[in-house]
């Protein structure tokens, strides 16, 4: 059974970056679309970003586009979201999902209901 465990969160400045990791254990992540989801309190979880398990396709939602970047070492059995011009709306948890695919070549996209696995999630706070 594929486990994961999200990292890299913290307190950040507005303007200022961080970068987000996914590891997965039990199951190699090659066979899995990673997805990016957030929450932020008194809200739905939204799709930020994903990437097909073979990383040829990838989306990211409005908030995400032009300033995260999301990347997947399969070799490492991890994924990654850049964050960078972090702005005070971003404060969420993130969490990461995992979707079993038959192909690497599968697109990926943020129904949330294919998403298997998650992780338990990292605090984002963007605040001066």
């Amino acid at each position: 059974q594929l486990q994961l465990v999200e990292s890299g969160g913290g307190l950040v400045q507005p303007g200022g970056s961080l970068r987000l990791s996914c590891t997965g254990s039990g199951r190699p992540l090659k066979y899995y679309t990673i997805g990016w989801f957030r929450q932020a309190p008194g809200k739905e979880r939204e799709g930020v970003s994903c990437i097909n398990a073979g990383g040829g396709h990838i989306e990211y939602g409005n908030s995400a586009e032009g300033r995260f970047t999301v990347t997947r070492d399969n070799a490492k059995n991890e994924a990654y979201l850049q964050m960078d011009s972090l702005k005070s709306e971003d404060t969420a948890i993130y969490f990461c999902g995992a979707s079993p695919v038959p192909s690497s070549h599968e697109r990926c996209g943020f129904y949330q209901y294919a998403y298997e696995s998650w992780g338990q999630g990292t605090q984002v706070t963007v605040s001066s």
